[in-house]
């Protein structure tokens, strides 16, 4: 058993002082605000873990290298590709393990990666067909964050066209082998993906489901207009209604980015109970457009955070975006309050849930003078500010930022060299 006693804790909506917890076997077995007895004190504002529900470990090697010159999403696939063409199991598992910490350092304490490199350059299976899954797997392990792994199937360059060029290691060549393929992975956590409709024909939409029945299921979901305008010319669906068709909506499955969305979408996720991963800082670096947050919210739909292409790893930014892009789209101002955008992308402070506890600073340069409740969490404090991780009841990160950096500039050179 170990116990903490936290100076300021959001527990049920509220900021409380002097909360002592006690985790075992990873998860809360007491919460005691206002406590007198004493603990390992955790000084500040502790907050419960966020959870990263879209991630690509991998495009972490991307970052500040794809700002020159204009261009938009499309061209911008071409440069990851060229950093996917450049994995192994080795330099991946340094790169995820580099990430993963940057994530804990942050206050992510769970995530769920969509995993789509499968194979060598050339399309051939490793000696161990999942060599990069279980890459993933150890990087988690070492790291202490919670992994979801969602290995991905992913069949075609686009609507009714090949795979090309890096594109070759993602495919298994049809959805039968890719689900043989994925029961083979070692780990207690393991969904699926449909990499979007464009990369899964529709046909083998059903075997995908199929395979992962009761475990989690995420799919890309109208990231960009040209996608919805390739879906609705090759099957008169929006991609959100293909999904459907298929079996793939539902209290397991996630729609991730889902930008561009009709009113029947929406209506569509919210009557599935589908989660929607909204992950903005991506969203804005790609130029992909804003997505529907409130009108989502309004509907019933759950909504949740991701980091996607690591071009921001701030679970503080990806949530403030969504209250933040709502005022630009709506000239007006709280759109969302602080608690609720905590609730939603949180865990709980609660007995028999994960211990996971995240603790920020109030008195850096950002958050002095802003006070010790919710609406500083939200709209001042940053990754920066973190200054104490506890994921499981394990202590995974102790305010060495600078570690972290030195340890992802080696993985990222790493897959440079």
């Amino acid at each position: 058993m170990t116990a903490y006693l936290l100076e300021k804790a959001w527990v049920d909506g509220a900021v409380r002082e002097a909360v002592r917890v006690e985790i075992e076997d990873g998860v809360f077995t007491s919460v005691e605000p206002d406590a007198r007895r004493t603990a390992t004190p955790l000084r500040g504002l502790t907050l419960p873990g966020f959870a990263n529900t879209h991630s690509h470990a991998f495009h972490r090697a991307l970052r500040g290298r794809t700002q020159r010159g204009s261009g938009t999403f499309w061209t911008w696939r071409e440069q990851m590709y060229d950093a996917a063409a450049r994995l192994d199991p080795d330099n991946y598992f340094a790169l995820a393990r580099a990430t993963y910490a940057e994530m804990l350092a942050a206050g992510y304490t769970s995530v769920s990666e969509f995993h789509y490199v499968h194979h060598q350059p050339d399309g051939t299976p490793y000696d161990d067909p999942n060599a990069l899954g279980h890459a993933l797997v150890a990087a988690a392990e070492a790291t202490g964050i919670r992994l979801t792994l969602l290995d991905t199937c992913y069949l075609a360059g686009g609507i009714g066209q090949p795979v090309a060029g890096s594109q070759v290691r993602f495919t298994d060549g049809d959805a039968d082998r890719w689900a043989e393929r994925v029961a083979a992975i070692r780990h207690d956590r393991v969904g699926g993906a449909i990499h979007s409709v464009r990369a899964v024909p529709r046909e083998q939409m059903p075997t995908v489901v199929a395979a992962l029945r009761g475990r989690p299921l995420h799919a890309h979901v109208s990231e960009q207009p040209a996608e919805n305008e390739a879906c609705l010319a090759a099957y008169g669906l929006t991609p959100t209604g293909v999904l459907a068709e298929a079996g793939a909506l539902g209290p397991d499955a996630t729609a991730v980015h889902a930008t561009h969305l009709t009113d029947a979408d929406i209506a569509l996720l919210a009557a599935t109970d589908t989660e929607v991963s909204l992950c903005p800082t991506t969203e804005r670096d790609l130029g992909d457009g804003i997505g529907p947050a409130r009108q989502l919210a309004d509907a019933g739909v759950r909504i949740t955070i991701g980091s996607d292409s690591q071009a921001v790893v701030d679970p503080f930014e990806e949530v403030r975006a969504w209250e933040m892009d709502e005022r630009l789209g709506s000239i007006s101002r709280g759109r969302f309050s602080a608690s609720d955008l905590l609730a939603r992308t949180t865990g709980r402070i609660a007995v028999g849930e994960p211990g996971d506890l995240v603790t920020i600073d109030l008195a850096s340069p950002r958050t002095a003078g802003t006070g010790a409740d919710e609406h500083t969490a939200v709209f001042a404090a940053t990754s920066a500010d973190v200054t104490h991780v506890v994921a499981g009841g394990r202590p995974v990160f102790d305010g060495d930022h600078a570690r972290i950096g030195r340890d992802l500039g080696a993985a990222i050179d790493g897959v440079w060299r």
